[in-house]
Order: structure tokens, then C-alpha cells, then sequence
């Protein structure tokens, strides 16, 4: 007797669902999908308790008539693939066929659409069709889905909170609408607005209606192509950025997509401009020929592969790098109006100081939950000024310090404060990178040589390096049972600190990573040793080495942060300080 039989058609939509709809964020990007591929303009997303009761989507897009209404809950079924080579060129979001008869396997789903003069209506539970009528309706598709795993009870208990559910369907729908500037997207949950947008193709705009004004002001707009790629998008200054990766949405023609490589090299392209584990806020098509990319990687969609990724990886950095270098990045505290106060029967403006920290920088909070559907009008956005790069940083005048630490300076726009351990650390850093990266063949022979012991687990990995080391112009032999001597040291060295750096540059060869690469490792070391070797707080300078300072950190590439990401300088301007002194606004 035969052991294989075939799957029943329910079973195997259930098993589909498994992987095409484990939450219900993944039934919304579905359906929102399916809409965009009918080629909507308006997308409405309707919640209620964050898609677990039901979720309703009703687009404007070209509909379907009878025949494919009731087609489309079949398996496989699907409008978007002919023939097998259509599967090398993909430019749909969708095309597996699996979405909708996965859907309705596993909840109860209300079609209503319109390709013409007249309507379906098609109702299904569980994966069964209960009936299918026509009906008055508008072009367009009205799809519900109510009492999501119903009738699979397991997976329903497995849902996280609500807030939970809702904050993934929030992310999502935030990153599609950055996608699709041009469609209307609206969602709404327990009737509810938690995002609108306008839908007239100003990506900056989607910026603001999901991120708000302050973060919208420091974005800057990107554009750049090679031979097979073109991108374009918005930046976010060094100054704001997240604690994890999810704000940096990369796209591909209007697809929203994973890359973690990619990913890496935008937040690389930051690099000592933000400290080590924030991360930029980014928008960034790419544009490309669909035969240069692998979409069906996975049911989602939204992992995906590149051809002539190195390519893509070298536009990428170098456009992000190049547009920091002509922004003036040196913070700007400002001060804002308060409440008013009435004196003597006039009203009194008050000021108060916008503290500014730096370590957050922004909230983590992405969402605008205040939605003004009349957002920014018509008015286009003050976008940030680009500089010539020898303008970055002004030239200023030192006329003190605070507690030792911070040089007080001023110029006709304002005045400067500057931490002298962060301005000096970036000076050091950036000459010792240049010696590392240009190894001039000499060493300070040590009067004294050094000797280090190890564990042996340490000095087997030592010994595997010790040419390495020999390499950045070290004097270092064996010396008995799990120890090295040291007769002579790079001249990068740090002098009066030297078996301490020596230790150091040692330990990081030991615990190097697994992906080692000399570039990483030379900035990490140059990093360390910049430290090391500069101006501590509370170490009180001249007059004299305070300009000396400052004009040798305005010839820094990247004068405006210390190699670990922190500010070297911050400024208020005359108008700000006259307003903290009351001095304006009379």
C-alpha cells in the first residue's frame, strides 16, 4: 500500500501560510503590495487591536473582475510571472502566487473590487469559498481580513502584545510610503491616524510626516550612478542617529530590502563622525536593471543579492563620504522661545536653553502619532547648506578656557566651545593613521628592551603574527616559554607611554577579528594611540597652544568629531546668546 499521498489543498495553504504569514504585519505587506502592483495612488490601512480582529485595506488601484477575483485565492496564482525567464527580471513586489491562498486559509476575508461597471464581492473562510456575488463598487479593491488564525489557534497564541504587532505593521508601512512617495498612504489603527502622507512624489515629505521637522531639517539629499547603478536618497547629519540598524532603509526600485553588507557599508561611510554603536538615519534607492539582482531568495522578498556588488558597495560609500565632507558639522545650540510671561500688562517673551545630548542626539521614537493631514502644505524645505571643503570649520579666535578642559573662542557669527581632549585626540588620530597607512621604516631602539609573557593560547596566536608586527617596524624576537622580547618600537609610539602602547598594539594583533583587514586595524590602533597621546581635562595651556590647536584641527579632514564619534566643537550664535541674555526679541 502506498505511504505518499497527495497534500489536501487546505493542508498545503496552511503550511504555505507558515511561512508567508506568521504575524500580522505580514498579511499587511502583502495586501499593500498586491495594491501597489495594481498600480494604486491612495492606500488606506485599517486596524483594529494592531490587525488581530481585522485588517482592511482599500486602494484605488485597477481591481478585477469576477473571474480573477476568485482565481486569485487559488495557489500559485498570480498575474505577475508568464514564464520561467520572467523569473530573472522581476519588477513587481509580488509574484510567488502564494500570498492570498495563504491569507484566507488561516482567517476570514471579505473581497470586494472592480475592474469596470460591476462589482464582486467574494467571501471565504478558512480557505473555503461561501459564496461569490456581484455588486456595486468603485475601481478599486476593498480587501478584509477578520479573526486572523482563527483557526489555527497555536500560531494565534504565539503572537506577541498588540503593541508589539502594531509597532512591526508601523515600520513596515513607514518604509513602504518612504518607497512609494508618490502613493497616498494612510493608516489607521482603532481609528487612530498614525501616519499620513500626501502622495505628491516629495520623498522629504514622507521624511517628515514619519520622522518629524527636527530630524527632516538635518537630512541630506544624495544622488550619484556608475555603469549599473544609480542611487539616490536622503542622509541624515553625523549628529543624528539611532541605537539600532532599523532606521537605515535601503530600497531597490520601490522594493523595500535587506542587505546587511549593504547596510555596513552606509553606517562605515559614518565613520568617527557618530560614535561606534549609533546608526545613521538613511533613505536609499537604488536603481537597477532587475536581471543584476536575486529577489526569490526568500517568501518575504526582501532579502536579495547583487551582481557587481563591490561596485555598488564603492558608490555607496564614496557618495556618502564626499556630501559629509562639504557640510559644516559643528552643532549649533539654539535657543528657542518659551512661554510668554505678562509684565505689566505686555506680554514678555522668556527663553530657555535647548540642552543638547549627544549620546542620543534625537529620540528613538520614529513615528509622528500627531498627524496634521494639511503637513508642510506646499512649502518646500530649508535644505542644509553645503560648504567649500576648506570653509567647514571657521576660523575662530581663543580667548580662555572653562575648568581646563574647554577652550572658549569667538568669531563675527558667535562663539565656540571646544573640548581640547577630543580636538586634540583627532589631530593625533588622524597623523598617526597617515604613518600607519605610510610606514616610513624606522624604530626608537628601546635602552632597555621589554620583555611580555603570554598564555599559550595567546602566544600561539602571537607567534603566527610575529612578522606582522616586524612589518610595522617592531624589534621583536621569541624569548623562552611563552614570551616575546621587545628591543625596538614603531616611531608612532607614544613617547613616555611606550610599554603600555606596545602592550596595546600586542593585544590587538592577539584578539584581532576573524574578517581582519589592515585598514580596520590600522584605524582602531591609530585610534588608541591618539588617545594616549593627547591633552587630558583639566591640564590647563597657553593662549599660544590653544591657537596652535585650533588652526591644526581646521586642517583635519574631519575636524568637527574625535576618532570615537564624540563633538570637538559646538557653537551659539550671537543671536542665541543675545536671546539668553535678553538682549533681543524686544
Amino acid at each position: 500500500m502506498s505511504k505518499i499521498k497527495i497534500m489536501d489543498e487546505l493542508l498545503a495553504n496552511k503550511i504555505a501560510a507558515g511561512e508567508v504569514v506568521e504575524r500580522c504585519v505580514n498579511v499587511v505587506k502583502e495586501l499593500v503590495e498586491n495594491s501597489i502592483d495594481a498600480g494604486s495612488t491612495e492606500i488606506k490601512i485599517e486596524l483594529t487591536e494592531a490587525g488581530t480582529k481585522q485588517i482592511k485595506v482599500t486602494d484605488n488601484g485597477s481591481g478585477m473582475d469576477e473571474k480573477d477575483a476568485v482565481l486569485a485565492f487559488s495557489r500559485h496564482a498570480t498575474s505577475k510571472l508568464k514564464t520561467e525567464e520572467d523569473l530573472y527580471r522581476i519588477s513587481t513586489l509580488g509574484f510567488r502566487g502564494e500570498a492570498l491562498a495563504s491569507i484566507a486559509s488561516v482567517s476570514e476575508v471579505v473581497l470586494k473590487t472592480c475592474s469596470d461597471d460591476i462589482g464582486t464581492t467574494v467571501i471565504i473562510n478558512g480557505g473555503k469559498i461561501i459564496s461569490v456575488e456581484k455588486s456595486d463598487s468603485r475601481v478599486g479593491t476593498v480587501i478584509e481580513i477578520n479573526n486572523l488564525f482563527y483557526n489555527t489557534p497555536a500560531r494565534l497564541k504565539h503572537l506577541t502584545s498588540l503593541y508589539a504587532e502594531l509597532a512591526n505593521i508601523t515600520d513596515y508601512v513607514n518604509k513602504i510610503a518612504l518607497s512609494n512617495p508618490q502613493i497616498k498612504f494612510t493608516l489607521i489603527n482603532n481609528n487612530n491616524t498614525l501616519l499620513q502622507t500626501s502622495g505628491n512624489g516629495d520623498l522629504l515629505k514622507v521624511i517628515y510626516a514619519i520622522y518629524g521637522l527636527d530630524i527632516t531639517k538635518k537630512m541630506l539629499e544624495i544622488s550619484n550612478e556608475n555603469e549599473d547603478y544609480k542611487i539616490n536618497g536622503y542622509i541624515s547629519l553625523p549628529e543624528v542617529h539611532r541605537s539600532s540598524r532599523n532606521a537605515i532603509v535601503t530600497l531597490v526600485d520601490g522594493r523595500v530590502v535587506k542587505n546587511q553588507e549593504l547596510n555596513r557599508v552606509i553606517n562605515d561611510s559614518y565613520h568617527s563622525y557618530k560614535p561606534d554603536n549609533r546608526y545613521p538615519v538613511v533613505v536609499l534607492n537604488i536603481e537597477v536593471d532587475p536581471s543584476l539582482i536575486d529577489v526569490n531568495i526568500h517568501p518575504t522578498k526582501m532579502d536579495i543579492k547583487f551582481s557587481n556588488f563591490e561596485d555598488l558597495k564603492e558608490l555607496v560609500s564614496s557618495t556618502i563620504k564626499d556630501k559629509i565632507k562639504k557640510i559644516n558639522l559643528i552643532p549649533h545650540i539654539e535657543v528657542e522661545e518659551s512661554n510668554e510671561e505678562i509684565i505689566e500688562g505686555k506680554p514678555k517673551k522668556v527663553y530657555e536653553e535647548i540642552k543638547l545630548d549627544f549620546d542620543t542626539a534625537i529620540s528613538e521614537d520614529t513615528t509622528n502619532y500627531n498627524v496634521n493631514s494639511d503637513f508642510l502644505d506646499d512649502e518646500p524645505l530649508e535644505k542644509v547648506e553645503e560648504l567649500e571643503e576648506k570653509e567647514r570649520m571657521p576660523i575662530m579666535y581663543p580667548v580662555g578656557a572653562v575648568h581646563g578642559t574647554y577652550i572658549i573662542c569667538q568669531n563675527e557669527k558667535g562663539m565656540y566651545l571646544i573640548d581640547q581632549h577630543a580636538a586634540k585626540e583627532r589631530i593625533n588620530y588622524e597623523i598617526c593613521l597617515e604613518k600607519l597607512t605610510n610606514l616610513d621604516n624606522k624604530n626608537i631602539k628601546l635602552l632597555i628592551p621589554i620583555t611580555l609573557e603570554y598564555s599559550t593560547n595567546e602566544y600561539i596566536v602571537l607567534k603566527e603574527n610575529l612578522e606582522f608586527l616586524r612589518n610595522m617596524n617592531f624589534e621583536i624576537d621569541e624569548f623562552g616559554i611563552n614570551s616575546i622580547i621587545v628591543k625596538a618600537h614603531p616611531t608612532w609610539i607614544p613617547k613616555g607611554n611606550e610599554v603600555n602602547a606596545i602592550k596595546k598594539v600586542i593585544e590587538l594583533v592577539i584578539y584581532k577579528e576573524k574578517d581582519f583587514n589592515i585598514k580596520t586595524f590600522n584605524d582602531h590602533l591609530a585610534a588608541t594611540m591618539a588617545c594616549k597621546m593627547s591633552i587630558k581635562a583639566n591640564e590647563a595651556i597657553t593662549l599660544d597652544e590653544m591657537k596652535y590647536l585650533i588652526e591644526d584641527l581646521r586642517k583635519c579632514k574631519n575636524p568637527f568629531n574625535c576618532p570615537h564619534g564624540r563633538p570637538t566643537t559646538i557653537f551659539y550664535s550671537t543671536y542665541d546668546l543675545e536671546k539668553l541674555f535678553k538682549r533681543s526679541g524686544f
